[in-house]
């Protein structure tokens, strides 16, 4: 079985292709941060603690980003896929580009960051934009280029909107194509009704009912009925 490795999309329409680690992390971390406030007085501060509870009755303020730390290394001591590269940079630059505003865009790109298969809702395929990078070189030609790095990434998500409301709203929910799936199964396993399936199609803007056969792995919208 082949190796796997991490591989970065920049997301349309940005015009940067696809990067495909050198070697894959030993590790990642996730972080997630969720707010909870106190009840708050007629004049805007923090009530006093009450004796009679163990703590106050918090208020949901809202979810953070979820964010994305890698550690990558780079090593281009040995030919890469028969080619030799005499300056690593060269293969760390991609990963600084998407930390650079592109003209059209007028901010850094978005990225999709996956990994081999994951289960729903896991943490890849992971979409967001670099808000930290560091780079360490640690390995030099005598002429100075340097030719071994470390680079510590940080991704913040970045959801779009539209798909994020698909996502939490109790209206809506997602269903991940299968083998053998067809709109009509799907209606049936979600409305208990496969005459249904035009919902869904609708939903996702298909026009050919069979495309779905052929999608295996794509999520799709699945609207809640009235």
């Amino acid at each position: 079985m082949a190796l796997e490795k991490l591989r970065i999309q920049p997301l349309s329409p940005s015009q940067l292709a696809e990067i495909t680690v050198l070697f894959n992390p030993q590790s990642y971390s996730i972080s997630k941060s969720v707010t909870w406030s106190p009840p708050q007085t007629s004049n805007s501060e923090s009530t006093q603690t009450d004796r009679k509870v163990n703590a106050p009755t918090l208020t949901f303020g809202g979810g953070g980003s979820r964010q994305l730390t890698l550690d990558l290394f780079f090593d281009v001591t040995e030919p890469i896929n028969g080619q030799k590269i005499d300056d690593v940079r060269r293969e760390t630059d991609k990963i600084v580009a998407l930390t650079r505003i592109e003209r059209d865009l007028q901010r850094p790109p978005a990225c999709e960051i996956s990994w081999g298969d994951a289960p729903t809702t896991s943490d890849f395929p992971f979409t967001g934009v670099i808000s930290s990078l560091t780079q360490k070189f640690t390995l030099f030609k005598s002429d100075g280029k340097p030719i071994r790095a470390n680079l510590s990434v940080t991704f913040i998500e970045f959801l779009d909107p539209e798909q994020d409301k698909r996502q939490t709203d109790p209206e809506f929910t997602s269903r991940i194509i299968k083998q053998g799936d067809t709109l009509s199964s799907i209606a049936a396993e979600v409305y208990h009704n496969p005459k249904l399936w035009r919902i869904i199609a609708q939903a996702n803007q298909i026009d050919n009912p069979r495309q779905v056969e052929t999608e295996i792995g794509l999520r799709l919208t699945i609207p809640k009925l009235s």
